[in-house]
């Protein structure tokens, strides 16, 4: 199911992508074309803020995974307590990593995105 996940944000960023070339390749004049490249990166920098917002979710969720894992080992309330939270702590990890790794999708689409924009920008 990962890696399904991984599929549909990679294909949806794609078919964005795509849109965004299409849209100012599309364009005759460069007035239009300006418009729609400065709008496309104003919403980019804006996702692409968002995406870096969530790497520092991510490293406060990776802290209080160290302090849950500390935390549980100090207090020894037996085994069927220890193995829920280890569970737990399992889920919220892979959960964290597959949230990184979907970021990392976007900032590099968005990349490309930005990237098209201002050669379209530069272009006459």
């Amino acid at each position: 199911m990962t890696f399904l996940s991984y599929a549909y944000r990679i294909l949806s960023n794609f078919v964005f992508l795509g849109l965004v070339y299409f849209s100012l390749n599309f364009l005759e004049k460069y007035e239009q074309r300006a418009t729609v490249a400065i709008l496309m990166l104003v919403y980019a920098a804006m996702h692409a803020f968002s995406a870096l917002r969530s790497f520092y979710f991510f490293q406060r969720v990776e802290r209080l995974e160290g302090e849950t894992r500390r935390l549980a080992s100090a207090t020894g309330e037996g085994p069927n307590a220890a193995a829920s939270r280890k569970q737990i702590i399992g889920d919220v990890t892979v959960l964290r990593h597959a949230g990184e790794i979907k970021a990392y999708i976007d900032l590099f689409f968005l990349a490309l995105v930005i990237l098209l924009c201002i050669a379209k920008i530069v272009t006459n």
